[in-house]
């Protein structure tokens, strides 16, 4: 082998306290053994022995692991039909799917692939909550509601009603119109007790509609507490603050719809999904569908009786995936 014009070997420095960066990995090594075999006619051999390299490690060739190109495909699938979900998100949902893939693997394919998302966080002062946020002990206790509002393609305002359980964050109902008056949102919430049954309680803030006599009248005829939140307090009414977030996320965000029936058929769709694949951190990563199976105290023999089951979108959604 030649030596360069500075009296040393190609890959070596001739000052030892230089820092230039030396090959290191067995890649780099490999390469290195490649080029001074083709250009300076050195035997395999030898070249190993001058780049301290084993030789079974300059003939090892990587196998193929498949495992690991299941993991890909499952995470892709993933991305491509939930753009805004976060590594563990897409983690317990294929843990609730019957993979047992460690998260560790998990996450180094994750990286791989640059699904990560980036974080940005806003500041939060500590919370002055006055009235402690308790959490119902079984469905049909407390439900939560509260407004959003989008516009459409053509660039009209349109306004979305969610309602959610605070037991198991379940969405029992998301209406979206360009207008929702006090008499439409009771007209929803009796539509929504026909089918579900009455809550004790219904949590809301300090909105016209919701401080309108006539839902207060209508509460109060159907012996329902309304209780209406601290001004200026969004934090005593967290649960359904927490999912408009998500919705906006995953779902205002992301699509952009020509008219609102379009918009309430997707809604729908989106609903679904939400209560029956997606694993929510609050409820250990279960789906509320689930969490409801297994704390809801239900009577097991007759589960399929409880509304939640009875009024399924579609048992088998995989054909109707937001795309």
């Amino acid at each position: 082998m030649q030596k360069n014009r500075s009296g040393t070997y190609p890959g070596k420095c001739s000052d030892e306290r230089c820092d230039c960066k030396k090959a290191v990995t067995p890649s780099e090594k490999r390469e290195l053994v490649v080029y001074s075999v083709s250009q300076y006619g050195v035997s395999t051999r030898n070249a190993c022995k001058l780049f301290i390299i084993n030789s079974s490690v300059f003939y090892y060739k990587t196998k193929k692991n498949n495992e690991d190109d299941k993991i890909r495909e499952e995470l892709l699938l993933l991305a491509e039909h939930h753009q805004t979900w976060g590594f563990w998100t897409m983690h317990h949902r294929l843990r609730n799917l019957g993979f047992g893939w460690n998260h560790k693997r998990v996450y180094r394919i994750y990286k791989s692939m640059k699904l990560n998302l980036r974080s940005k966080r806003k500041k939060r002062l500590p919370a002055r909550v006055k009235e402690p946020l308790l959490r119902p002990v079984y469905p049909n206790v407390t439900w939560s509601m509260d407004f959003m509002h989008d516009t459409l393609e053509n660039g009209k305002s349109v306004r979305s009603l969610n309602i959610i359980d605070d037991f198991n964050r379940e969405i029992l109902n998301i209406t979206i119109d360009t207008s929702l008056p006090s008499a439409k949102v009771v007209c929803e919430l009796e539509q929504l007790i026909d089918w579900r049954g009455k809550p004790e309680k219904i949590r809301v803030d300090n909105g016209p509609e919701f401080i309108a006599e006539k839902l207060k009248d209508w509460c109060s005829k159907n012996n329902i507490i309304l209780h209406h939140i601290q001004p200026g307090k969004p934090t005593q009414n967290s649960l359904v603050e927490r999912f408009n977030r998500t919705f906006r996320a995953e779902f205002l965000d992301v699509y952009l719809f020509e008219n609102i029936r379009q918009m309430r058929n997707y809604s729908e769709i989106w609903m679904w999904m939400y209560n029956n694949e997606r694993p929510h951190s609050a409820l250990q990563h279960l789906t509320p569908r689930d969490f409801l199976l297994k704390y809801g105290k239900l009577n097991h023999d007759n589960v399929e009786e409880f509304p939640t089951f009875q009024q399924n979108f579609n048992n088998n959604n995989n054909n109707n995936k937001l795309t």
